[in-house]
């Protein structure tokens, strides 16, 4: 479904125009009453969550949503750049859905999920025998590699600095293919690492920034909220959140955590500024969204993705140090998982 205006001189919309897909024409005429809907937490930028109403009469082409988390039952999912993105190679995790656009506004993403799951709610093991079955013939059946194993391998290499840079023009154009590394297990272990700071972000030990408050007396008088301003300071390590809080103490590293074209505390500071909708529908009717409401849920969640970036940033730089006289991603035979 899209939305279409006609602007008046004063930039005003004076006509609206909704325009059906001849899908979501059909289900409105099978059900004239969409029911009710159903509320999904779903990733839509890196360590941001919000919640979707979704209805399936509402919904075109709902692609593998239903085959993955129906129902909410439980999943996890590696998220990468779709091919020819512009943007770097990017990859986070979750246990909900994700935006198609998680990375970058423009460029797709594809997800990788753990498991799939037929109409009867029966789980299926994304990972097929086949690639245990490679596995293991390379590593021996004393490795004793199971495909939970496999998920948090992948995702280590994806993340490996060195990898990234030898097949940077192949990440681009083609589905990843996956290195036998020699110690399977060390990998494994950092990937289980990175699956569990990413997704259980909301829960790792905040970090210990600083906080300095000096009351906005000119606000205050006026009887107004502090003003949002949510910019960083990188050489300072500072995060100025609005016309009252400053936070400090900010390691440095935690700007090298690129997620696409920002860092993870940036994204934060992006998603939760305040911006005037597009849509003067929405603009003029539903934009109620204030910072000063959001203020403490920031600050607690910018300690969070504090810890996760330093945390990623120590196995990311663990990764880069490995000696590569043996271990040449280059030299390494692949697989497709």
């Amino acid at each position: 479904m899209t939305h279409s205006y006609n602007a008046g001189p004063n930039g005003s919309a004076k006509q609206k125009k909704i325009s059906w897909s001849d899908t979501l024409i059909s289900k409105r005429k099978r059900h004239p009453e969409l029911g009710p809907h159903e509320r999904t937490d779903v990733l839509v930028r890196p360590f941001v969550r919000k919640t979707l109403l979704s209805n399936s009469l509402l919904i075109d082409r709902g692609a593998l949503l239903s085959r993955s988390f129906p129902d909410q039952l439980p999943n996890q999912l590696i998220s990468i750049n779709d091919l020819n993105s512009r943007a770097e190679f990017c990859t986070i995790s979750s246990d909900n859905p994700v935006d198609l656009h998680i990375g970058d506004t423009k460029d797709g993403y594809q997800c990788l999920t753990r498991y799939r799951y037929g109409t009867d709610g029966t789980q299926v093991d994304n990972i097929t025998d086949w690639a245990l079955n490679k596995f293991t013939k390379h590593y021996g059946k004393k490795a004793k590699i199971t495909k939970d194993d496999i998920f948090a391998y992948v995702y280590a290499v994806l993340h490996d600095p060195i990898y990234r840079e030898i097949y940077a023009i192949n990440l681009k154009r083609e589905f990843p293919r996956i290195p036998f590394y020699p110690d399977f297990h060390q990998w494994r272990d950092w990937g289980q690492t990175l699956l569990d700071l990413h997704i259980g972000y909301e829960s790792v030990e905040p970090w210990p920034l600083e906080r300095h408050d000096v009351e906005d007396i000119k606000a205050k008088s006026a009887g107004l909220n502090p003003k949002p301003k949510l910019k960083a300071d990188k050489e300072a390590g500072t995060i100025e959140l609005d016309s009252e809080t400053t936070l400090s103490g900010i390691p440095s590293e935690c700007w090298g955590y690129k997620l696409g074209n920002r860092s993870g505390l940036e994204w934060i500071l992006d998603q939760y500024k305040e911006k005037k909708p597009r849509d003067p529908t929405v603009a003029e009717k539903f934009n109620t969204y204030r910072f000063a409401d959001y203020k403490e849920h920031v600050v607690d969640l910018l300690k969070r993705v504090t810890r996760v970036s330093v945390e990623t940033m120590a196995v990311t730089s663990a990764m880069k140090a490995l000696s590569r006289s043996d271990d040449n991603p280059a030299s390494q035979k692949q697989t497709d998982t």
